[in-house]
């Protein structure tokens, strides 16, 4: 057969799969060939706990981050950092377990309110902050 007959039938062939393959999964192929959403971490629906909420200068308050998904389903093996207005937040940088979940702890040397808030990756920064008032 002649080369450029070959080469005709070849691309028939595969458009014709590709258009075949669309209509049976009715979804654009885009849909299969793009990163998976929920290891996409959710800025409105991850979460910021801190108990307590008023604590004497000195004393440590346990600060926990669920990272979530747009599911709400938990995002493991992902960088917390958190950030603050007052005091000394430890460990500088927490993974996320499992179920989502990363602990920290604040202290604060002096009086005042600190706002915290978390950057998940460094590229996500959660919308929920938290405000913890040291006496």
């Amino acid at each position: 057969m002649d080369k450029k007959l070959v080469g005709l039938i070849f691309v028939f062939f595969l458009t014709s799969f590709l258009f075949i393959t669309t209509l049976i999964f009715n979804q654009p192929l885009s849909r299969f060939i793009r990163a998976r959403e929920e290891f996409i971490p959710s800025k409105e629906k991850s979460l910021i706990f801190a108990w307590p909420l008023t604590s004497a200068v000195g004393k440590s308050v346990t600060i926990n981050v669920f990272l979530r998904n747009e599911n709400g389903l938990p995002i493991s093996n992902k960088n917390i950092t958190l950030s603050t207005t007052l005091g000394t937040v430890t460990p500088n940088q927490a993974v996320t377990d499992k179920s989502g979940k990363a602990t920290f702890s604040i202290t604060s040397s002096q009086a005042g309110i600190a706002e915290i808030s978390a950057i998940a990756d460094n590229i996500y920064s959660l919308n929920q902050k938290v405000s913890i008032k040291f006496e």
